[in-house]
């Protein structure tokens, strides 16, 4: 039986393997998906693993999309780009780290209907996923893109990456179209980013964070009138593609599936 994993801290919130066991099963593969709770210095020995085909795929999430890049061979253009992987497969013996974020969040936005072309965007956070929030907001011409982190050198650090990116210090309030928190706070119960939702004039306020469906974040802006969404489709955009890569099949979505991650 093939084995999948994804590898995270925290890792316990995680729906993946909701989601893949039941397409795994839905299509007759055998095998099986779990999650694994993991250290930095656990990444080397996983990596092996998989080298030696104990381990069929691997997803990645916080903290360690960066973390894993010097273990493998080879990067897709995205990965490479946004120096982000999310999913890692075998390909001729080599293991490829790959990015399916940047497709899922593009999707993700997709179906809220919000038109980003000459819009301001302000991302909250600089961790692990947001180059690939960046780059899909890249290509919706959007006319400006912020970044707030609590570090700020983690900010500038991913501005000389980005060198379009404005950066501006954690809880200054600009003026913005879409606001996206892509940082942890609201993972754990009553966790909230210490905002006041009364000056933030954003039409859609976004949050990555999908478990769970409403965080504070998104509670706040809800309360101000604003309309709002979690990262639920970003999640099963991105785990459809990494499937997809994984399996040579695109799964199908259907309520099923969406009931299946509420």
């Amino acid at each position: 039986m093939k084995k999948y994993i994804v590898i995270g801290n925290p890792i316990e919130h995680s729906l993946s393997p909701l989601l893949h066991n039941f397409w795994l099963k839905k299509y007759g593969i055998n095998a099986i998906y779990e999650k694994q709770l993991v250290e930095k210095n656990d990444i080397e020995k996983i990596i092996s693993d998989m080298r030696a085909s104990k381990i069929e795929g691997i997803n990645v999430t916080v903290p360690f999309k960066k973390a894993v890049i010097p273990f493998l061979d080879q990067l897709s253009d995205t990965a490479k780009e946004t120096q982000s992987v999310n999913t890692i497969f075998k390909k001729q013996n080599k293991l490829v780290g790959d990015n399916t974020d940047v497709y899922g969040f593009s999707e993700a936005i997709k179906l809220t209907n919000f038109n980003l072309t000459n819009k301001k965007v302000l991302i909250l956070g600089a961790g692990g996923v947001v180059p690939s929030i960046v780059l899909a907001l890249k290509s919706m011409e959007t006319s400006e893109i912020t970044l707030s982190n609590r570090t700020k050198k983690k900010a500038d650090d991913l501005k000389k990456n980005f060198p379009f990116l404005k950066v501006v210090s954690w809880g200054e309030i600009i003026k913005s179209d879409l606001i996206i928190n892509a940082t942890s706070i609201g993972i754990k119960k009553n966790e909230e980013i210490k905002l006041d939702h009364s000056k933030l004039d954003g039409q859609l306020f976004y949050d990555v964070i999908y478990n769970p469906p409403k965080t504070k974040f998104l509670e706040n802006a809800k309360k101000s009138g604003k309309k709002t969404e979690n990262g639920k489709n970003m999640f099963v955009y991105q785990a459809i593609k990494a499937f997809e890569i994984w399996n040579s099949i695109t799964p199908e979505i259907n309520k099923e599936v969406l009931d299946l991650i509420q």
